[in-house]
């Protein structure tokens, strides 16, 4: 097989002098744990996102899993979830022993589909779930997911929310930055700024923004905040940069039994620069999705993601639905055909109630998220990042039209 001529990565993340410089005045101050650059990265990314508290964590899992602890998540109790989603969505509600309740995707978004979460409760209550999930489950919440970076309408979510009683964490892994208005006259509300109890965002290497490894949480409720503090360092009562800075004192208390959540001073030193550009980040992404929905348009081998005026998208993917009935080839095909011309690719997602855990556990079958069932097998990632080069766009244009071409039906 011959090498193609180039090689483009599914990602590849911006890092700069700034962060280099700033992580190495973090290595020689002697201070590499918890301390005053985390503090200085969460009181900007409160201020970035408009939202009152931050709290800086090593992922948006660790963010996620304090929130629900936080809202007072029990063993036995249901929580609407995604199927549309990564892994760490639900799987924190099973860390505290809740039972996640999943809901099929709007066919356009891939976002939640409220239609469905509302026929998944009244399922419940007839007894029409899978039996592992007993009727009788008291639903207490809602994680809803912005897939791929494009807004879920937390307006509908909320409203939905406070008719059946359920708190909202919201899932914001790919959704910074990102905003949404009502209408083209309404003013921006951006993913975090009170949009929901709790907002929990990822740094992980290929987000827009990344620490190598890193999460957010974010949340104007004084309570939950100070609780999810607690939560993130072993339930003390002093944080360790309390604890050890000049005039604190050394003595704590165990409050609870907590985790270890915290993020690093190493970290935060390449979040402070990342933040500071990640607008500019977020608008090279949306410049190469703009180069592919003009390169891409009109053609009939494959969708195109939503979009939406009245959403600031942060283009944390660029997933395209293929129309297979067109194509001699599938997707599976097509992703190692592509990875052998040089295209990197992904596949998001594999719907939660298609994995083993959740169909052994709970007997999740295709039919009951049909529209994520039918959707799996259509759906291929391709590169998106500010760094991408404007022969690398070509080639993943040219690439994937010229494959497709070749297995035109």
């Amino acid at each position: 097989m011959t090498e193609p001529a180039i090689k483009v990565p599914f990602f590849r993340p911006e890092v700069g002098d700034e962060e280099i410089a700033e992580v190495t005045e973090v290595l020689r101050s002697g201070w590499l744990t918890t301390g005053p650059k985390t503090k200085i990265f969460e009181t900007k990314f409160a201020e970035a996102v408009k939202g009152k508290h931050a709290l800086a964590l090593n992922s948006c899992t660790a963010a996620l899993h304090l929130a629900i602890d936080a809202l007072g998540l029990k063993a036995g109790d249901g929580v609407l979830v995604p199927t549309e989603t990564f892994a760490a969505t639900a799987e924190v509600v099973r860390y505290l022993g809740g039972i996640p309740i999943l809901v099929d995707c709007d066919p356009k978004t891939l976002n939640i589909d409220l239609a469905d979460a509302a026929k998944k409760l009244a399922d419940l209550r007839a007894g029409r779930l899978p039996s592992t999930i007993p009727a009788s489950t008291p639903v207490v919440g809602i994680i809803p997911v912005h897939v791929g970076g494009l807004m879920v309408d937390l307006d509908a979510v909320n409203e939905f929310a406070a008719k059946n009683h359920l708190w909202v964490v919201e899932d914001s892994a790919h959704a910074f930055p990102a905003a949404r208005r009502k209408n083209a006259s309404a003013p921006w509300q951006r993913s975090g700024e009170n949009t929901s109890r709790v907002s929990c965002f990822s740094f992980y290497a290929n987000k827009t923004i990344t620490t190598g490894e890193g999460g957010m949480v974010v949340t104007n409720d004084d309570a939950l905040i100070s609780r999810m503090k607690l939560m993130a360092l072993h339930g003390l009562s002093h944080d360790a940069w309390n604890r050890y800075s000049g005039g604190k004192t050394w003595d704590y208390r165990i409050v609870a039994p907590g985790y270890k959540y915290n993020m690093t001073d190493v970290a935060s030193a390449v979040g402070i620069h990342q933040l500071a550009r990640g607008e500019a980040m977020r608008a090279g992404r949306e410049a190469v999705a703009r180069i592919y929905q003009k390169a891409f348009a009109d053609q009939p081998w494959f969708e195109l993601p939503a979009d939406d005026s009245n959403a600031i998208h942060s283009w944390h993917l660029f997933c395209v639905r293929l129309n297979l009935s067109a194509l001699s080839i599938d997707r599976n095909k097509l992703f190692d055909v592509l990875r052998e011309r040089g295209v990197a690719c992904s596949v998001h997602y594999r719907p939660l109630h298609m994995h083993p855990y959740y169909t052994d556990t709970f007997g999740w079958k295709p039919e009951h998220c049909p529209v994520a069932t039918t959707t799996f097998d259509r759906l291929i990632s391709l590169p998106i990042f500010s760094g991408l080069r404007p022969n690398e766009i070509d080639h993943v244009i040219g690439t994937l039209l010229g494959t497709l071409k070749e297995h035109a039906r």
